[in-house]
Order: C-alpha cells, then sequence, then structure tokens
C-alpha cells in the first residue's frame, strides 16, 4: 500500500508499505476513505514530537471501511463505515474509567505518533471497539473527518478547559483549523464577544465568517494592546492559545483579565516564560489538555442536526498519490489560503 512516511527532521515521503495485519485481538483493520493532515504533523516534522520516529507512517484522523477484525471486537464488522478517533482507548484502565483517554495505558496519542497512522490506504486501530464509532447513515464523510481530532480538541481543550459562559468575553490566538474548531464551538455558550487574533488577514476574514464578533491582526506585534484597548483595559475571561509557539501563549498571559482562563491547545516544542510575577495575585487559571474525545458522541449528534457545519473548514483536496502536494499547501496556509486539506485513499 502507499502511505506518508516521517522520514526525520522536515523529510517525509511517499513509500510502499506493507498492508498492516491484526496484531491483538482487539485490533481492526480499517481501509482509509480521507484523511486529513493536522498542524501536529507539521509539529512532528519540526522534531516537536519526541515520541515520534523516523519511520512512522503519520496521520491520527480519517473514516474508512473495516475490512477485518480481530476476534475480540464485538461492535463492529466487516464493511462497516467508521470515523477513526485520533485517541486510541481501551475504555477499562484507571485513566479511561476517569474519562482520561488521552492518557490510556495501551492507547492515547499513538496513531501516527507511536504506531503507524491513517496517511496510508489501510491503518491497524488498537481497541477499535471503543476507538472507532459508527457513521451515521447518509452523514458526509469529509465533516466527519473533522470530527476525528481538531473540532474535539478545540472543543475539549480550549472551550470546555476555558470555562467559556454566557455573556463571557474570549480570545482565541490563532485562526489555525483548530482555533477556528475552538470558534464554532465556543458559540454553544453564548460568549458576549469572541475575538480572534492571527497573522494572516485571509484567516481572520474566515473567522469573522465563523462567528467571530472582532478580529485583531498580530502582524504589528500590538495584538495585546489592541485587546486590551477593546475590552476597556479589563482583558478578556478566557484566552485560548491555538498555536504552539512562545509569543502567542504569552499575548495569552497579556490578555487575561483578573480571574480569568488562559486554555492551552497549542503543541509546544520549546519552553514559554511563564509570567508569574505579574499573574501570581490575579486568580489566573493556566490549563493544559490533550484531547480525550471524550465529547465526540455529542459533536457527532451536533453535526449531524446541522447545528455546526465542519466542513466549512474544508479548503482543498487531494489523492493520496499527491499528498506531498498536499502537506506542501498546508504547510504554506498563508499563500495558499489552506485550512483542512481532503486526501483521499
Amino acid at each position: 500500500m502507499e502511505a506518508l512516511v516521517y522520514q526525520g527532521l522536515d523529510k517525509r515521503a511517499l513509500e510502499e508499505r506493507p498492508v498492516p495485519e491484526i496484531k491483538d485481538p482487539g485490533d481492526a483493520i480499517v481501509r482509509i476513505v480521507k484523511t486529513t493532515i493536522c498542524g501536529t504533523d507539521l509539529h512532528i516534522l519540526k522534531g516537536d514530537v519526541s515520541t515520534c520516529a523516523p519511520g512512522r507512517i503519520l496521520g491520527h484522523e480519517g473514516v474508512g471501511i473495516i475490512e477485518k477484525t480481530g476476534p475480540g471486537v464485538t461492535t463492529f464488522h466487516q464493511g462497516d463505515h467508521v470515523l477513526i478517533s485520533c485517541i486510541s482507548a481501551c475504555g477499562k484502565c484507571e485513566y479511561c474509567r476517569r474519562g482520561m483517554y488521552s492518557h490510556c495505558t495501551t492507547g492515547g496519542w499513538i496513531l501516527g505518533n507511536q504506531i503507524d497512522g491513517t496517511q496510508a490506504e489501510y491503518v491497524r486501530i488498537p481497541h477499535a471497539d471503543t476507538s472507532l464509532y459508527p457513521v451515521p447513515e447518509g452523514a458526509d464523510e469529509e465533516a466527519l473527518v473533522m470530527l476525528s481530532d481538531i473540532l474535539p480538541t478545540g472543543f475539549e481543550c480550549g472551550v470546555l478547559n476555558g470555562k467559556i459562559e454566557p455573556g463571557s468575553t474570549v480570545a482565541i490566538v490563532g485562526a489555525d483549523p483548530i482555533g477556528l474548531a475552538a470558534l464554532l464551538t465556543a458559540q454553544f455558550y453564548s460568549p458576549a464577544e469572541i475575538i480572534m487574533i492571527d497573522l494572516d488577514d485571509n484567516r481572520l476574514q474566515v473567522a469573522k465568517r465563523f462567528g467571530a464578533t472582532a478580529t485583531v491582526s498580530a502582524a504589528g506585534g500590538m495584538s495585546a494592546e489592541l485587546v486590551m484597548k477593546m475590552t476597556g483595559g479589563r482583558g478578556v475571561d478566557t484566552a485560548i492559545e491555538a498555536v504552539g509557539v512562545a509569543a502567542t501563549f504569552i499575548t495569552c498571559e497579556d490578555i487575561v483579565a483578573p480571574g480569568g482562563t488562559i486554555a492551552n491547545i497549542g503543541v509546544h516544542g520549546v519552553k514559554v516564560d511563564l509570567h508569574l510575577e505579574r499573574l501570581w495575585a490575579q486568580n489566573i487559571t493556566i490549563t493544559t489538555r490533550l484531547v480525550d474525545t471524550v465529547t465526540t458522541p455529542m459533536l457527532l449528534k451536533t453535526v449531524q442536526s446541522r447545528k455546526i457545519d465542519p466542513k466549512q473548514l474544508i479548503t482543498h483536496r487531494f489523492k493520496l498519490d499527491r499528498i506531498l502536494d498536499a502537506y506542501d499547501t498546508f504547510g504554506r496556509a498563508a499563500s495558499t489560503q489552506a485550512l483542512k486539506v481532503i486526501i483521499e485513499a
């Protein structure tokens, strides 16, 4: 089969690899129908994810059709259309019982990280019964790809961890797909203001269409000052960091109001300064989280009822044999205006 393989720092290639086989009774082999590229994949290529070794097939998102199941799989059968969760969960260990599927002792975020992932024609899914979701009849499979990772990530790590409430003021630093997913799902809680901050004017325009009440360009290095002016010097109740670089986290520190929350989503590969000399007396909460995908069933229903439309995040489509072009397009988002790219296997 064809597969996109991480070959080391800033190196990737489309290679021929063997079709995966069942290893454990709870495994399923899924034929990929549609997958995508995540910002986390770019972090891997930059060397920010030390657990991912060269030789790994990348990707942790997608929808597909079950080709084969192990003898321990009872929920799914050959031919079933399934949504692949970016998090593999046994459902039985201490962390899974606490709803922390991301820290499952035999799972967690392993797809495209510690085991081969979804940017291929086939993928092996451990703990299939609790790591796959049936695709509802008539569902748009492209839209559902957004439910593998970015929609639950934006919602759980940004909106829920950020403690967004009706009437509150929210700033999302980073109008990338994850930041836009947080924007879409933040509106469940009717905040009074959602301010979007980014360097890219096109993404800020998209954010306006998606429901941002205001946008701020970070291009001049004055975004924090502008947000403070917009909020009458108070700052925001929730500041969501959706990029994963030091500058954007510090922006969140600069704009959070007393009693507010900084919710980190971004994947950070280097240290960030924490300015406790300013924040120690401000009753600030700082949250971190790897997505657990506990909200995926709810989000599936929300998408099916057309309360939100994650398909609007998709800007480009490629066949698997052009995935290197897809990476180039996704990696140059400022010039290509790419958000999410769909890869059809």
